[in-house]
């Protein structure tokens, strides 16, 4: 009698539980583009395996401080991309995921969903040169 009363509740936890997680995996906070050189790419965790990386940003040429992004990348895709243009001026598109409970999906809050090749060399501050074709920034 009293497992008719607790299996309808513990049903309706696990569907509440579940419509969470599918909301915060797909949905995002934010959504932006940043552009600089990947550093840093490792895949790691003990059991659950995540992509995760650094990006160092660089606002003017010289600059003693170098801030550095760190991103998870979103599927193995995206991770094979990423290694594939290390040592290049890439722009990552992301999405910022708030409300994942463990670190199973990630480390950080920020989704690499898409990455490009970055076809100009920023010089000082509002003058663009372009890259020359094939060619990687040094």
């Amino acid at each position: 009698m009293i497992f008719k009363r607790i299996m309808p509740a513990v049903l309706v936890l696990g569907l509440l539980v579940a419509a969470y997680f599918w909301l915060v995996l797909h949905w995002s906070y934010s959504s932006g583009e940043r552009a600089g050189w990947i550093q840093k790419l490792s895949d790691k965790g003990w059991i659950c395996k995540t992509w995760e990386g650094e990006l160092a940003l660089v606002s003017m040429p010289g600059a003693a401080q170098v801030e550095k992004f760190a991103f998870t990348a979103a599927n193995d895709e995206v991770a094979a991309e990423l290694v594939k243009l290390m040592g290049r001026r890439v722009s990552l598109h992301y999405e910022e995921r708030v409300g994942l409970p463990t670190s199973c999906f990630g480390d950080t809050r920020h989704f690499v969903t898409k990455v490009t090749v970055s076809n100009e060399l920023s010089g000082l501050p509002g003058i663009l040169a372009p890259a020359l074709p094939g060619s990687a920034p040094r």
